[in-house]
């Protein structure tokens, strides 16, 4: 069954969910705590990896960014592949609505601080920031409270949550970026391109897929760019038939071959070395700075009236439709965890007000994005919560003999 790799997935994330989470809150422990400096030291440390005339030297921040998320941007983009030609999103429709609601997502933050920074004054630069959704710490949030929810709209989400970031990076690129190098990119895309035609003629060994990722990922690294784009891009190259007759997919192979890595060691890691912001000295004034508040009301507020505005208008003008099984209360639960835009928002911040990492600026970025992740993270479990709840049957009010509805009967709970 098409969505059944999605319900095996829910297994698994609601413990990874658990992992992420207990690895932020250690994050912000250490972070305030005596180990503060050692902390930080070894996050701005560099490392060297050398391979024959190959050599790369970045801090260990970097290379959680750059190198083990390229890993999990893999894994997301395989299941999304999937999805689009065998499951949940090969109905066009269903494609379309995640896709515009994405766009929405973005416009939304983007209006609500527009609108504050002329009110109370918050600075015009700093208006991408709250435009990024958190794909990891999302899917974290809905693995811990989606039990009883349709399937469909985690991968609403994946999707959703994927567009945004390519539009985050798209976004970075115009506003931000001091030149690409071009060269290492075109290889990249020669690498893509050569693998896509030979996957689809050859049976391609798992070492020789490994090796073609590594050569892209050392490109794209070279090339300036982030490396989550192009690890999406390699993901669609990976062939979904079996190669011969009884033999397994590809790209389940892969999938499944990855999730555990990235739910129980990329991501928790990740969150670890993301996560950490001292409060030391930090005064009230500060915490509601107008900076602070325009970038938290644009993740909390911004992104659910975006995001859920946009996917109900899909579906009124019949471009799209809600994700199957899924009412709008879901939905909705759905649009207000958009509004966890850890990540890519702290990544952007830095851009946007470039300085020292304990600059006036940069402390205010981070605690509006974290103040406006956390509500809108607390928000939607509390909606999702209820609406799974509202999807489950009280078995002591059922009557002898009478099958409970719930995802096995394919209706459209509204």
């Amino acid at each position: 069954m098409a969505r059944r790799l999605t319900l095996d997935f829910l297994r698994t994330e609601a413990a990874s969910g658990a992992a992420l989470a207990l690895a932020a809150v250690a994050a912000l422990i250490v972070a305030n705590s005596p180990w503060a400096a050692d902390y930080f030291g070894w996050l701005k440390s560099s490392h060297i990896i050398q391979i024959g005339p190959i050599r790369l030297e970045e801090t260990i921040s970097d290379w959680i960014k750059e190198g083990l998320m390229a890993v999990f941007f893999l894994g997301v983009g395989l299941e999304i592949k999937y999805e689009i030609v065998r499951g949940e999103l090969s109905d066009p429709r269903r494609l379309a609505t995640p896709v515009l609601a994405a766009l929405g997502g973005m416009a939304g933050p983007a209006a609500v601080y527009l609108a504050l920074s002329g009110l109370i004054g918050a600075p015009h630069a700093g208006w991408p920031v709250p435009l990024a959704t958190d794909i990891a710490f999302a899917l974290a949030v809905f693995g811990l409270v989606g039990r009883g929810l349709p399937p469909s709209l985690r991968v609403f989400l994946l999707t959703l949550a994927i567009v945004d970031d390519l539009g985050a990076i798209v976004l970075i690129a115009l506003l931000f970026s001091e030149g690409t190098h071009w060269l290492p990119l075109l290889g990249a895309a020669a690498v893509l391109i050569a693998g896509a035609v030979v996957a689809r003629r050859v049976r391609i060994p798992a070492p020789v897929w490994i090796l073609g990722f590594a050569v892209v990922w050392y490109l794209t690294i070279r090339s300036g760019l982030s490396t989550s784009l192009t690890a999406v891009a390699f993901a669609l190259i990976v062939p979904i038939p079996p190669r011969v007759e009884g033999g397994h997919s590809p790209l389940k192979a892969a999938i499944h071959a990855l999730h555990p890595w990235t739910a129980f060691l990329v991501l928790p890691l990740f969150a670890f070395a993301k996560a950490g912001v001292s409060f030391a000295g930090l005064t009230l004034e500060q915490a509601f700075a107008p900076l602070v508040v325009a970038i938290a009301l644009g993740l909390f507020l911004g992104k659910q009236v975006g995001v859920f505005g946009a996917a109900w208008l899909a579906s009124a003008l019949k471009i799209g439709a809600r994700p199957s099984g899924a009412g709008w209360l879901q939905v909705y639960g759905v649009s207000l965890l958009c509004g966890v835009g850890f990540t890519m928002s702290l990544f952007i911040g830095v851009l946007a007000f470039p300085g020292a990492v304990d600059s006036p600026e940069q402390v205010e970025v981070k605690l509006g994005v974290i103040g406006g992740s956390i509500l809108s993270a607390i928000a939607a479990a509390g909606v999702l919560g209820l609406a799974g709840r509202a999807r489950r049957p009280d078995p002591a009010v059922l009557k002898p003999g009478v099958e409970p509805p719930g995802p096995k009967t394919g209706q459209n709970m509204t």
